[in-house]
């Protein structure tokens, strides 16, 4: 080794590096894949604990037991995401007819105008429902074998959700049980790396959590003012998809345009397209640095890299939590980059 020179032997060592760190990588995803049953509720869980600590902490620090509050707090999240799917549910029920018979006709209209691109817009909208049993008969094959989507579903969501009540009731104790497995002298590290990855997480859940609901209203409010149909179905589809930055917003956007195109002309498109143009921007330009500033920033190729990742290794699931994934991850290396950065200073 050493007849090579230098910048041979550090090639050799970074590429020995990049490939352990790959394979360690591989084997970790890999084992989540297997037991995405179990991985699944626990990220969850730590996402719905991210998201209620501050309302959990705040009954604690008004006297309310730990348990009890974590208790009030688990009944809060059913009755309030219950009520939520059940308006979304039902406004996109109630819409649905209309959104599909508004992108059939929408398809129909391109077509006339520009030949065959928009065949397969019409396709699509008139083979909906039979794209979606499609997609949950795919869904379905990687489900565990013998165990309906559903029922596997109601049990994951059932496990979240005690998790988040333990995890809310004994966050008090993590730190020491970080501590406790620490290897060496490395438990004032980890610890940092912990907090930091759970601060990011946290303000992306609260910040993303809040910027869905605005984008969603001022959509909403928008649309309904251009008499477009299913304004509060499109609504709905608008705060789903603001949990999958960029390509969420673009999808359920292009989705509201589309049947405004169909139901109410073209000069009520552009209308709608100004609208979601302009949400767009206040929320790129407002929204995400005012209420976001504390996150960890990534830059938007990354963020799409992730999504993309997320929806090989998971599909949909994977697509929601890549992002918070990726900002505690960057988290994480922020705090390791400060901490050497101090010592290669102090020495």
């Amino acid at each position: 080794m050493h007849l090579l020179p230098l910048p041979a032997r550090r090639f050799a060592a970074w590429c020995a590096v990049v490939l352990l760190a790959s394979g360690v990588g591989y084997v970790g995803i890999r084992l989540c894949a297997e037991l995405r049953t179990a991985v699944t509720p626990v990220l969850l869980a730590l996402l719905g604990t991210a998201l209620l600590r501050p309302l959990h902490r705040r009954m604690v620090a008004a006297g309310v037991p730990r348990s009890l509050s974590a208790g009030i707090t688990c009944v809060a999240v059913v009755a309030v995401v219950g009520g939520a799917v059940y308006i979304v549910v039902a406004a996109l029920i109630d819409s649905g007819d209309q959104i599909v018979a508004a992108l059939r006709s929408a398809g129909r209209s391109i077509a006339d105008h520009f030949g065959a691109a928009g065949t397969s817009l019409d396709d699509l909208a008139a083979n909906a429902k039979e794209l979606l049993t499609k997609f949950g008969g795919t869904a379905a094959s990687n489900v565990i074998s013998g165990v309906s989507v559903v029922g596997e579903t109601i049990a994951m969501a059932v496990l979240a959700l005690l998790l988040v009540f333990f995890f809310l009731r004994d966050s008090y104790r993590a730190v020491g049980i970080l501590r406790s497995v620490a290897p060496g002298g490395s438990a004032d590290t980890l610890e940092a790396m912990a907090r930091r990855a759970f601060r990011a997480v946290e303000g992306f859940m609260r910040g993303t959590t809040f910027i869905a609901f605005i984008d969603a209203v001022c959509i909403t409010v928008g649309l309904l003012v251009l008499d477009v149909p299913g304004a509060v179905g499109l609504g709905a589809l608008v705060f789903v998809g603001a949990y999958i930055p960029y390509l969420g917003a673009f999808l359920s956007g292009a989705v509201a345009v589309l049947v405004a195109l169909a139901d109410r002309g073209f000069v009520i498109a552009l209308w709608a397209l100004g609208v979601v143009l302009a949400v767009q921007v206040l929320e790129g330009h407002v929204l995400q640095p005012m209420i976001q500033s504390r996150t960890v920033q990534m830059h938007p190729a990354v963020v799409m890299v992730a999504i993309t990742a997320g929806a090989s290794v998971a599909g949909v699931l994977g697509m929601l939590l890549a992002v918070p994934v990726t900002a505690a991850g960057f988290g994480i290396l922020h705090e390791l980059r400060t901490r050497y950065e101090a010592v290669a200073d102090g020495s």
